[in-house]
């Protein structure tokens, strides 16, 4: 691929994270001043759709940790990332990211990871 190619692709990789993170950040926005988090939370977890649903949801986290863990070239840097997912989810992923991209490229693409930015 192209210089111009990659720094297009890696505009669209951190637009693309970017809007699910912004679109997130307002579903969850929407959701709290909306319903009773309790009794949603207490649906999720007495039926079984719903911890399905959680249990795919924390796997994903699980993942997400695990590519991070491996991006991160300093172990602090991937604590930094991967404590907070169990709180903040998808929105701290996708802000993570959107500031990444270029390492993840590179990782993804057998590149050095150290060169990108």
């Amino acid at each position: 691929m192209t210089r111009t190619a990659s720094r297009l692709t890696l505009a669209l990789i951190r637009l693309a994270a970017l809007a699910g993170t912004t679109g997130l950040t307002g579903l969850i926005i929407w959701a709290i001043q909306s319903d009773d988090f309790g009794a949603a939370g207490a649906w999720l977890t007495g039926h079984p759709w719903g911890m399905v649903t959680l249990g795919d949801l924390y796997f994903g986290f699980l993942i997400a940790a695990i590519f991070i863990a491996n991006i991160e070239r300093d172990w602090r840097w991937s604590l930094f990332w991967i404590l907070p997912l169990p709180l903040l989810g998808n929105v701290w992923a996708g802000l993570w990211l959107c500031l990444r991209a270029g390492r993840v490229w590179d990782a993804l693409h057998g590149r050095n990871a150290g060169t990108a930015k």
